[in-house]
């Protein structure tokens, strides 16, 4: 990696790591893989949230999270997370329709 492109990088580090090359490029080279690893991780915080949002939603309406997301898939109600998530916490009356949905077709023993 060139100097300037380390210097580059290197912007706004603590110390040496900004202005003296050696600490420079293994601080930015450390800083890279710290980024790879994390573009990663946030897919996974990000599934993990709105799980959490959804089962918060649904045990208002007296289900469970497994139970929640078993029922969509038997009814073919093709609904990511994402979007669960965001109907639990924006438009709770959508989000209580499907969950009643699931309850009904299940024989409304849930």
């Amino acid at each position: 990696m060139q100097k300037s492109k380390v210097f580059k990088l290197a912007k706004g580090f603590r110390g040496r790591s900004n202005n003296c090359i050696r600490i420079a490029k293994e601080r930015v080279e450390k800083a890279l893989q710290y980024a790879y690893r994390d573009r990663r991780q946030k897919k996974r915080d990000m599934r993990s949230l709105w799980i959490q949002r959804i089962n918060a939603g649904s045990k208002q309406h007296g289900v469970s999270y497994s139970t929640f997301m078993h029922g969509l898939k038997e009814e073919n109600i093709q609904v990511n997370r994402k979007v669960l998530s965001e109907l639990a916490m924006q438009e709770p009356y959508s989000f209580k329709a499907l969950v009643e949905q699931v309850k009904f077709m299940r024989g409304g023993s849930v």
